[in-house]
């Protein structure tokens, strides 16, 4: 099978598209550069897809929906814990050519991110044999409510965390025994070419998964607007998912989309203050290029200063350095263009009055933003109101628990929340009272791949985790059989 290739950093990844389980190429092309060598030039260039490609690949997806969707549970289970078990095999390579193309902490990226894709994968197998048909009798006739796989699904991932969030979003598609046509962000697509690899390795039959690199706006806008795709699942900003929501319109397709967050950490004055900090200071993980980040930090007035004093002294201590060392706790952002946007926030704040706290510039020689605290005017500044993603909190305090609650509901997002107190009574009061998908309460990032994912307002549409996604990537039928009608 002709594949082009690229060498990165000593892993050979694929570079052109997989279509019907064949490597397909492209007139045109890509780059993809480093976020750790910028300057280097580009680390590899990948096969640009079009219309043309799109239309192929849907062709192929829906052959393989053929093939795929028939098999049963246990079979597809069996595919899925294979493709697991060779991830798992293969995560030194997976988390060196992530770290070279979009930055992310490679010690980090082997321990626990790949981990998650195989985890995902797995979890996923058993929820789909597990599944049990409803099963009722009612007005003399017995009933079963059976899912029935939906047909081709275009997956469209994100550029941070892109080999995990895509095994997030793919998973499912594939247990539910739809075929998949998958779109990775044209800033990391390098992650999402060894997966490919893996399942043809692993026995997905051809067409069950496609791969398609490009930009957006050209061969993603072209696979959503297809009319035979039958489910669309996105994951980034709320600008692109209204084109995306548009086109599923039209064709009168299920939509689901994670977009971004602005989320509270919120601080009581009976919290373990220096937990708190520490976790307040650790949302500059990943240089703030997570949509769960708690960017809102909302401190009771009364314990401010001292939980500045710790947030310091926390902030302090993280070192900001190359991706691929074990001691480098900070990684570069992941291109040129998103460091100046997120310049443009901080620069913005300053012209607004906003009070830079700590930090506000950029690294000159490298891709790396210095972690940013800002106390704003008011409540409406724009960088209290926008997503920024990058590593830029916000410091504001309150009165009292309603001041805390309104503050925390005050933006147009609501995909996660972070609470620390030391009372259970009021971890389960203003947990129920914040308008947000996910809350947590002393802690972070820690959750059940069971329970349901995503947020209100716009942070997204539909719910991912457990049986939520195999029911959105199915449709449900009712079997009515006449109580002794039958032999």
């Amino acid at each position: 099978m002709n594949v082009r290739r690229a060498d990165i950093g000593g892993v050979s990844v694929p570079v052109d598209h997989l279509i019907g389980g064949e490597w397909v190429g492209s007139d045109e092309t890509f780059e993809t550069r480093s976020p750790l060598d910028w300057d280097a030039g580009p680390l590899a260039h990948v096969a640009r897809g079009d219309a043309a490609t799109a239309e192929a690949a849907v062709n192929a997806a829906a052959a393989g929906f053929e093939v795929w969707g028939s098999f049963s549970p246990v079979q597809r289970a069996e595919v899925m814990h294979r493709l697991a078990d060779l991830i798992d095999e293969n995560a030194d390579e997976i988390a060196l050519a992530e770290t070279l193309d979009m930055a992310f902490l490679q010690e980090s990226m082997r321990l626990r991110l790949v981990g998650r894709g195989a985890l995902n994968f797995r979890t996923y197998a058993d929820l789909i044999v597990a599944h049990e048909e409803r099963e009722w009798d009612a007005k003399n006739l017995h009933n079963w409510v059976q899912r029935m796989p939906a047909g081709p699904a275009v997956v469209i991932t994100p550029w941070n965390a892109p080999f995990m969030l895509s095994t997030w979003k793919l998973a499912p598609a594939l247990a539910a025994g739809n075929s998949v046509i998958h779109k990775p962000a044209e800033w990391s697509p390098l992650s999402a070419a060894l997966l490919a690899e893996l399942t043809v390795e692993a026995g997905f039959p051809a067409g069950a998964y496609n791969l398609v690199q490009g930009i957006g706006e050209e061969v993603g806008a072209a696979l959503v607007s297809n009319p035979r795709v039958r489910r669309i699942t996105f994951t980034g900003s709320p600008a692109t998912a209204k084109h995306i929501g548009r086109a599923a319109a039209d064709n009168i397709v299920p939509f689901t989309a994670e977009l971004g967050g602005k989320g509270p950490l919120v601080v009581f004055a009976d919290s373990d203050l220096d937990a708190a900090a520490h976790r307040a200071a650790w949302q500059f993980d990943d240089s703030g290029q997570v949509c769960l980040a708690g960017t809102r930090l909302l401190v009771e007035a009364s314990v401010r200063d001292e939980f500045m004093e710790r947030f310091d002294a926390h902030a302090d201590a993280l070192v900001l350095g190359d991706s691929r060392e074990s001691t480098t706790q900070i990684a570069p952002m992941v291109h040129p263009e998103h460091r100046d946007a997120v310049h443009g926030f901080v620069e913005r704040a300053r012209a607004n009055g906003d009070r830079i706290v700590r930090g506000g510039w950029a690294h000159e020689d490298s891709l790396h933003y210095e972690p940013t605290l800002i106390e704003p005017r008011s409540n409406e500044s724009e960088v209290v109101q926008q997503e920024i993603f990058g590593p830029v909190l916000t410091l504001q305090t309150f009165d009292d628990e309603a001041d805390a609650i309104r503050l925390a509901n005050s933006t147009a997002y609501g995909l996660s929340a972070i609470v620390f107190t030391g009372s259970r009574e009021r971890a389960e009061r203003v947990g129920r009272s914040l308008r947000a998908g996910l809350v947590w309460v002393n802690t972070f990032l820690v959750r059940d791949l069971t329970a349901p994912f995503g947020g209100c307002g716009i942070s997204g549409i539909g719910r991912e985790g457990g049986d939520h996604a195999l029911e959105f990537h199915a449709d449900l039928k009712t079997l009515m059989i006449l109580d002794d009608s039958c032999d």
